[in-house]
This record gives structure tokens, sequence and C-alpha cells, in this order.
């Protein structure tokens, strides 16, 4: 045996020697607790590292890594926690939990941390994944071609939604956001549905649960909840698991049709950690931390490579009055494809989904529906619009009814526009059916409405507001 084999044999076992060693961690200590930010200093860690924060009892509190200061690092707890005092123990965490994904998560409900709230026992998921995935190349991403059947009429053919868009639910608390988002689950033809209630009140999650969504509704779906009482942390954290799940079951080459409640509640979380560790506000309380990280999010969703599958998702905002006024708001009708907004108004009169067409839009509807589709809609919103006018004619005194033949012909289908617009809960109605009931209304509304069409009577358009409808002096 050559020399050159003795050495080589030499470092073989030194390496097998040092692979047995267990790796050595410098722990720190906690020095500060201010709120809900804990200070530690005297170990290395990354911001976005997970630690422990251990007492002198032996008790133990998980904490993330949310910024640092010099030698000062900040952390936030996953969940809260008592009995913490100067001098704590504070122990890195090497690597992040790995999430157990697979067809064992449909049916079950999770916290952020992929923990069951269920009762059901463990999670029987062969497959680990981790909570931070690449991002997509966008040249790569299959285009918006096909409409994603969500088996609500109102939806379904006034604003279609595509398999991989993106679209906010605009609405006050109160109106029917939940209701909806359940209609949704039921209904919709995707193969798994990912339900992730962030910042919610914590009687609503099972009433979400057992009453909206129903046996039917989770039998094909995943629901991850992290309630109003939860940390900041645990309610990003439930906001990127639901996503990472979704992005799990896109990849596998299913479509998946993903409802997240509330993308508000999700930029309040941010909001309370980044003016914890000093972020000076900018808008209306909101560092610029929050609009950074929104974009970040709801990129996750839409269509995967040319050979995979989808995530089309609905994100709720929280909107009260005018949504210009809203940060949040307006910053998520500027990145998603399009938005629904439901009204007080059309709720109290009993109206469900109380959605408002006049402001709600799809972007990429042209895209997946037929001309003669998206020409129904045009004839169904511009009559829904001419019945609007009408009616604020005749509360303002200008309009009596039975002086216009005319008018009152596009008034009176206003019964049967508003019967096509509700939805009972529990009623599903298919893409090819809105599509033929949206067909028969547009014939009634084209018809209603050729004597009064303005570019009729004069082509050059002088007598025609911005709408292209009738221009009417009080």
């Amino acid at each position: 045996m050559t020399h050159w084999d003795n050495t080589r044999r030499g470092l073989q076992q030194a390496c097998s020697n040092l692979q047995r060693l267990s790796t050595i961690t410098v722990s720190g200590r906690l020095t500060r607790l201010r709120g809900m930010l804990l200070e530690a200093e005297g170990c290395q860690i990354n911001t976005g590292q997970r630690c422990l924060v251990r007492n002198r009892n032996g008790q133990q509190v998980e904490a993330e890594v949310v910024g640092f200061d010099r030698q000062r690092f900040f952390l936030m707890p996953m969940e809260y926690g008592e009995g913490l005092g100067p001098g704590d123990t504070v122990l890195p965490l090497s690597g992040d939990t790995g999430i157990p994904v697979g067809k064992a998560l449909l049916g079950r409900v999770l916290d952020g941390m992929a923990r069951p709230l269920d009762g059901k026992g463990g999670l029987l998921c062969d497959k680990r994944i981790t909570l931070h995935g690449a991002p997509i190349n966008p040249l790569l991403r299959r285009l918006i071609t096909q409409p994603l059947d969500v088996g609500v009429r109102v939806l379904n053919g006034l604003m279609t939604a595509g398999r991989g868009q993106r679209l906010g639910i605009l609405a006050a608390t109160g109106v029917g956001k939940s209701v909806l988002l359940g209609m949704m689950t039921r209904n919709t033809e995707a193969d798994v549905v990912v339900v992730v209630l962030v910042g919610e009140r914590g009687r609503e999650v099972r009433e979400f649960i057992e009453h909206t969504l129903g046996v039917a509704g989770m039998a094909k779906a995943v629901v991850v909840a992290s309630p109003a009482d939860d940390s900041p942390v645990m309610r990003l954290r439930a906001s990127l698991l639901g996503h990472r799940i979704a992005e799990h079951f896109r990849d596998e080459g299913c479509h998946v049709l993903l409802l997240m409640d509330s993308l508000t509640r999700y930029a309040q979380a941010q909001r309370e950690i980044a003016l914890a560790v000093g972020e000076p506000p900018s808008s209306r309380g909101y560092p610029p931390s929050v609009f950074s990280l929104l974009p970040r999010l709801v990129e996750r969703a839409g269509n995967g490579c040319s050979d995979r599958g989808s995530i089309t998702a609905f994100y709720t905002v929280l909107v009260e009055g005018d949504r210009q006024e809203d940060p949040v708001a307006d910053a998520a009708c500027a990145i998603l494809d399009g938005h629904i907004h439901l009204t007080r108004q059309r709720a109290a009169g009993g109206h469900y989904p109380a959605v408002d067409i006049g402001l709600s839009i799809s972007r990429a509807m042209e895209r997946v529906v037929s001309p003669a589709h998206q020409a129904s809609a045009v004839a169904f919103r511009r009559a829904w619009e001419r019945c609007h006018e009408i009616r604020e004619l005749m509360e303002l005194g200008a309009y009596t009814q039975g002086s216009d033949p005319v008018r009152d012909q596009v008034l009176a289908l206003e019964p049967q526009l508003n019967r096509f617009i509700c939805q009972g809960l529990t009623e599903s109605v298919s893409l090819p059916d809105t599509i033929q009931a949206l067909t028969r209304i547009a014939e009634e509304c084209s018809h209603a409405g050729k004597d009064n069409d303005p570019l009729a009577q004069n082509p050059t358009g002088t007598t025609a507001d911005a709408h292209g409808t009738d221009a009417v002096s009080g």
C-alpha cells in the first residue's frame, strides 16, 4: 500500500468522524421585551430564521427574526408566551419547518405552522416541502386562455374568471364576502380548493367550515386558519402556507381555486411587525414594506409552466367608503387582474351576492369567453346602467313612469336583471347555463333599447354622455 493510499484512507476516516459529530450552536440571550418585540444579543442569526426562547423554568417560545440593528436582533414570537425575562436563552434553529403536502391534506384544517386544528390526528403525508418556493419565470407562465366555472351566475356571466387569474373581492364588513367564498368553494369545477382565513374572529372559522363550506365543500378543500388572536408572524405565515400548498397542487397538475380572507388582515399583520421594528409609516399608517409584500404574495398565484396546473385566486379586501382612500384596496386593484365590489346597499335590500356590476370587472374576461358571450355581457351592463339612470331621475322627480314608453320598456327589464344577478346560497349555476340565460336577457335588452340608441338617432354622438347612454336633462 502506497503512502498516497494511506493518506487518502486517513482523510476519509476523518471526514466520517466529522459527519458524526453534532453541530455546535452558539446561543444568545434575551435582553429586552417591548410589546411583542423581543431583542436578543450574543448569537448569529439571519432575518426570517426561527429561534427558540427558553426561560429559566424550561418553558420555550418559538420566534422569528424580523430585523436587526448592528448586533441586536429583533424577534417576533409565533405564539404569545408568558414568563420571559432578561437573560433567557435564545437558541437559533437551523433550516425551516418542512410542510407536509399531498392528497391527505384534503378535508383538513391547519394553523400557520401546518399543525392540524381539526382533531383528526396527524397528517399522513409522505412528501415535505419548504415554505418559500422558487418564483416562476414570467416568460414560462402559461397564458390565461380558459374560463373557470365558479358556479355563481353573476361572476360566470358578467366578470368571467380565467384559469390562473387573480381577482379581488372588495367590500365592507357584513355584506357577504364569506358567503360568496363559500358558494365558489362548493360550486367550482376546480380540482382542489385552498381556503386561507387570516385575521378573522375565532368563532367565524368554525362557522365558515361547518355552515358555509359544509361537508361537500370540505371534501376537496384545505383550510388554513389564523384567527385575529394569533400573533402577526403567525398570520403572515398562514398566508404563505396557504399559497405554498396551492403551489404544490398546481405543480402536480391540478387546477386550484385559492380563496384568501383577507388581504387586508395580511397587510395589517405586516404593519404591526414593521412599526414594532421602527419602520416609519408612509400611507395612512402603513409602512412601505406592506406594499412591497403584497405583490410578492399574489404573484405566487397564477398559471404554472406549460406542463403544469393553475391557481385561480380570489382575495377579499376590506373597504369602508371610497377605495381611493384605502391604500390597501387601491394597491390591490392595481396588482390584481380584476375586482368584484360588494355593496352594503344591495346587501341591505336582500340581493345576494351583493355585487355592484357597474364597479366590478374581470380584465381577462375578453380572452376567455366567446365574442357572443362578451356582446351579451355588454348589452346586460348597458341595460343595467340605463335602469339605474332612470331610477335616479325618478327619485329626483325629473321623470314619471308612463311618460316615455321607451324608458318604461327598459325599466320593465329591471326585475329580470335582478333575478339574473341574485342567486340562492345553495344554488349552483354552471357556465353553459349562465351563458344561455345571459343570451336570452341580452336579446330582450337589445330589443328594448334599440329605439332609444343615441348613435342611431345621431351618428356623431353629440347627444350621448361618456357612457354612450342618453343625455337627459333634468
